[in-house]
């Protein structure tokens, strides 16, 4: 199950896997991996207490391999890992330096990381590894120059005895140091935290092994805790959404600010709900009743109570492409029915309001608007002239319009 949710990125198909990642999950023997993931390429173990390199034989086209940071205190079980290119064992406990011969076998290993092992302390460490393995390309980050490769052929005669001497001694202190460290982990089962970490530690794989297991237990605690918190958190009682009489209750837990409408022309409610536009549809929910509309927002409730009965089966919930918000729609169970004779004769009376308003406005007199600065600035006077002339002009054209009933002869009927 670790390997394949590790593997998201292929679809979790372990079959084809070429890569994965598995550093940093406390896993202590490598297994099932050189069956399952044939293919991989790139391996990624680091910082896991494993203390030997094993069951990697069936994986012919691994390239890289991390193991940095773990226990590993030899070079073992990479005979079979043809294509291997890169090795990585920084900060091991690699002491054994004899055992790096077994990497002759690799013929595409171009670069290797032994730093913050104790072999790099041996006097000739970096002679002794090039001239085994001369397909190399790169120690510890260092080029390996052609002058150095020569002077560690010719200079092996010399270090191998050494190099041999101080491996045994250093076997010897180690074979030491690991029965005290296993006596020790005995003594410390059941010692209290505080006093294991402020006592010092020793730079040793059972010591290591050791720290692993303290956080391992740390991390499980902080688990039960949080454990037991949301316990108590499901333990609260429930919302409530009805009350004693059975009624549904207005209840805004997600605290939105929503929008509801009554549509009279269409005869329904109109609800729209503010949500996030990129909010999954799948934790939206919605339930229509006849009296009550309810709508779950992440877990969340907000339930509406309406004046109106609904039509359940034709209500409808959809999401605005545009913002995301949620518009319900709930048409009326008992929707009131209007005649096309009502209709008719509101649209009658309309227009005719609305050419009585049209004929108002034309008969209004429009007035001049004069600023209050300016009317004593007007001459009454003046204006009283103009009056008369025009009321007296009127009546010249009165009196000229009159005929003389002399002239009309008499024989006229």
């Amino acid at each position: 199950q670790l390997i394949r949710k590790r593997a998201e990125h292929n679809e979790m198909m372990l079959s084809t896997l070429e890569e994965v990642s598995l550093h940093q999950q406390e896993i202590e023997r490598i297994e099932f991996i050189d069956k399952w993931c044939k293919e991989l390429k790139i391996l990624y173990l680091q910082s896991n207490p494993i203390p030997k390199i094993e069951n990697l034989t069936h994986l012919k086209k691994l390239e890289y391999l991390n193991l940095a940071l773990n226990n590993v205190e030899k070079i073992e079980g990479l005979e079979k890992c043809e294509s291997l290119k890169k090795l990585d064992l920084t900060v091991n406990f690699v002491g054994e330096i004899s055992s790096i011969k077994t990497l002759k076998c690799n013929e595409f290993l171009e670069d290797i990381y032994l730093t913050g092992n104790p072999c790099t302390q041996f006097e000739g460490y970096r002679d002794y590894i090039i001239a085994n393995l001369p397909q190399l390309k790169y120690l510890d980050g260092n080029v390996i120059e052609k002058s150095e490769r020569i002077y560690a052929k010719q200079n092996m005669k010399f270090i191998i005895d050494s190099i041999e001497e101080q491996e045994n001694e250093y076997l010897g202190k180690r074979a030491i140091e690991r029965e005290e460290g296993l006596k020790e982990l005995e003594e410390n089962i059941n010692q209290n935290d505080e006093d294991f970490w402020q006592k010092p530690s020793k730079h040793t794989p059972e010591a290591r092994y050791e720290i692993q297991k303290k956080l391992e237990k740390q991390k499980a605690e902080k688990e039960n805790t949080r454990d037991d918190r949301a316990g108590k958190i499901a333990k609260k009682q429930p919302r409530r959404l009805y009350d004693d009489h059975g009624r549904p209750l207005n209840i805004n837990e997600p605290r939105i600010d929503f929008k509801f409408e009554e549509d009279e022309e269409n005869q329904l409610y109109i609800l729209e709900i503010p949500v996030y536009k990129h909010m999954d549809t799948s934790l939206l929910d919605v339930d229509v009743q006849p009296k009550h509309v309810k709508a779950t927002l992440k877990g969340k409730v907000f339930q509406l109570t309406l004046w109106k009965e609904v039509n359940c089966e034709k209500s409808s919930a959809q999401r605005s492409k545009i913002t995301g918000s949620l518009v319900i729609k709930m048409p009326f169970a008992n929707p009131i029915v209007k005649s096309k004779k009502s209709r008719d004769k509101k649209s009658s009376q309309e227009k005719s309001l609305e050419i009585n308003d049209k004929s108002s406005k034309e008969n209004k007199n429009e007035f001049l608007d004069v600023k209050e600065e300016r009317k004593n600035q007007i001459d009454l006077n003046i204006v009283n002239k103009e009056t008369n002339k025009i009321n007296d002009s009127n009546k010249s054209v009165g009196t000229s319009m009159k005929l003389d009933c002399s002239e009309i002869p008499d024989d006229l009927p």
